[in-house]
């Protein structure tokens, strides 16, 4: 591609040197697409606050011409992320307040989600995680590592491992063989999963060797992240294949992203693309209230639209199932949940027996899918999230282990 010429196949798919090549400075950036001024002004606006980088390979699927491509704005700082932004906030699930020792998340009575690493090869703008991610004094040292093991081996009701971060594939070879080995000394750990987005922005990273060490550690599974069907390329296919043939499961957690795939023909072809290539789409999220996160938000109710479009159009395993995550866990957004509307929020029952506020505002430009809920008044005791500066005085809910 431009700004990459001359280098050999062999070169190009060598993952160590498509991490070593990232994408980290706006002139090399400008070499590969041409730039707006809001861009450039994003680049600096944002310095200092969310880290960006993009793999040369995730950068060849950018379109240099297009500054709305759904690849390039998952990835090129805008400067909405800067904008006043009244529901954003810096941890909106509390797994701060779930973590009994650093980044083990224990929010689910017979899982964790160990966040074994903060290091990405790219950084998605609307990361769940954006308060830790390519923060290097919040890496993991091995002596932090043996504290989580410690604490997982130390709670035999604890059956599932999520080993996530950041990417845990950006370990290399050796540090993911002794980490999955730990855990699967476990007697009482029954699965290890894996979380990452390397077959979507670093296909080259799922090597025969790479493959070679999952396979020593079964039962495991792979979750990946693919939100458009640009990125269902050849590589990504191949590197599925392999993963497939070393006897890990695949599946996939889209994130419903406002102008990038919140539209019925967009998520279809997504989601039978990921089929062809054995991909079970497994999760639709709607999107989390992180900070400077807003222009990637729609409705709910749009998000509900959507998936009843699906249904009698595709196959019913192409179809995942459309959830919030929340302090008290994941709850589907479908009518056996959500209860309606009340203002800004919508109110639903969790799976836990609570009732969470979800703030959401109507975009203005999906004022039509007013009327989609009832509106309900406020339930008391109902939880919600505390929604930053100024929540109280605009009238917010504040405080999501308090009822309100």
């Amino acid at each position: 591609m431009k700004g990459f010429q001359g280098v050999s196949t062999d070169v190009w798919r060598d993952w160590r040197w498509q991490m070593r090549e990232r994408v980290l400075d706006e002139q090399v950036l400008a070499d590969l697409v041409r730039l707006t001024a809001d861009e450039r002004a994003a680049i600096e606006a944002t310095r200092g606050v969310f880290r960006w980088s993009i793999t040369p390979y995730y950068a060849s699927l950018m379109d240099p011409d297009d500054p709305a491509c759904p690849v390039r704005r998952q990835v090129v700082p805008s400067l909405s992320e800067v904008e006043p932004d009244l529901v954003g906030v810096v941890d909106p699930l509390e797994e701060m307040a779930h973590s009994p020792v650093r980044n083990v998340i224990h929010n689910y009575r017979d899982r964790v989600a160990f966040c074994v690493t903060t290091e990405c090869a790219i950084y998605c703008r609307y990361c769940l995680r954006k308060r830790m991610v390519g923060d290097a004094e919040q890496m993991m040292s091995r002596s932090e590592l043996r504290e989580g093991i410690a604490y997982i081996a130390a709670h035999p009701e604890i059956r599932d491992v999520l080993v996530t971060g950041g990417d845990p594939l950006t370990y290399g070879d050796r540090m993911l063989d002794w980490l999955l080995g730990e855990l699967r000394a476990i007697g009482h750990v029954e699965i290890i999963r894996i979380g990452t987005r390397m077959p979507v922005k670093l296909p080259y990273r799922i090597d025969d060797a790479l493959c070679s060490v999952l396979a020593r550690h079964h039962p495991l599974w792979l979750n990946t992240h693919f939100n458009h069907p640009k990125e269902l390329t050849p590589d990504a296919a191949e590197s599925i294949d392999r993963l497939l043939r070393a006897g890990v499961p695949v599946g996939n957690q889209t994130v419903l992203l406002k102008g990038i795939n919140d539209d019925a023909d967009t998520l279809r072809d997504l989601f039978e693309g990921l089929v062809r290539m054995r991909v079970r789409p497994y999760y639709l999220y709607q999107s989390q209230l992180i900070g400077g996160t807003a222009a990637f938000r729609t409705s709910i109710e749009r998000g509900m639209d959507l998936m009843e479009s699906l249904r009698g159009r595709t196959s019913g395993f192409a179809i995942p199932v459309y959830v919030l995550d929340t302090p008290f866990g994941k709850v589907p957004l479908d009518r056996s949940w959500v209860m309606g509307r009340s203002g800004d929020h919508v109110v639903m029952r969790t799976t836990r027996g609570e009732t969470w506020a979800e703030p959401n505002p109507v975009p203005v430009s999906e004022e039509g899918v007013r009327g989609r809920l009832p509106e309900i008044p406020m339930p008391e005791g109902a939880h919600t999230i505390a929604t930053g500066p100024g929540a109280r005085e605009a009238g917010w809910v504040v405080q999501a282990t308090d009822a309100v």
